[in-house]
């Protein structure tokens, strides 16, 4: 499927000047920054040859969220919802990539829909990825990280102790995932250790919440 939905994002480009002009091809050698967290998501990038890493700041060091390779897409999130890069993406091979401007890839998609059908085809098999991941994960596994991080930042206030971080905050403090940190919390919601209150984090017993994690911990 990889090397078919390059060569139907490949067959496109020859379409018309216009797009040939908006479409262009980059090269980068191994250890070389394709793009960096917080740069506008103004591109999708199609491999063509070589592999990247997408690597995210995490738990105060970086991990490596996802490879991808020949045929393989990356950066469609900046695209699609129009927002900033969320990671890092580094060259771990030379590299040789097509680079798609939003209204290039949206034009494509309209032109030509089995482009659009073989990228949410792409989104959906990496969603039940990450939905298998999680169920392969015990409980212990993700709440004890965000809770590690929960009873360090929390500060004491009037009926609790008070945690003010956004979700992408925690998951990254704690070394999750965006998705495991929503799971963990809607886990610790259920068990009423933490409840949400205009956007902010309320823990009403600490010693209660600190207790999800191993007496040695």
């Amino acid at each position: 499927m990889a090397a078919s939905h390059s060569r139907a994002v490949q067959a496109s480009l020859g379409d018309t000047g216009a797009r040939v002009r908006s479409v262009f091809e980059r090269s980068f050698r191994a250890g070389e920054l394709v793009y960096d967290e917080g740069w506008e998501g103004d591109a999708l990038f199609v491999i063509q040859a070589g592999q990247v890493e997408i690597i995210r700041n995490a738990g105060g060091g970086q991990r490596v969220i996802s490879r991808h390779g020949p045929g393989d897409f990356f950066g469609e999130m900046g695209v699609l919802l129009g927002r900033a890069r969320t990671g890092r993406a580094v060259a771990i091979s030379d590299l040789r990539l097509l680079q798609l401007d939003a209204r290039t890839f949206e034009a494509m998609c309209v032109e030509q829909p089995e482009i659009a059908i073989r990228v949410i085809q792409r989104l959906a098999a990496r969603t039940i990825h990450l939905e298998q991941r999680l169920a392969a994960l015990g409980a212990d596994d993700l709440l004890r990280p965000v809770v590690r991080t929960l009873v360090h930042r929390a500060e004491s206030g009037t009926g609790g102790a008070r945690v003010e971080l956004t979700l992408r905050k925690l998951a990254d403090e704690a070394g999750v995932s965006l998705a495991e940190a929503h799971r963990a919390l809607g886990q610790l919601m259920d068990q009423r250790l933490v409840r949400l209150v205009d956007d902010v984090l309320w823990i009403s017993d600490l010693d209660a919440l600190s207790a999800v994690l191993d007496p040695g911990d």
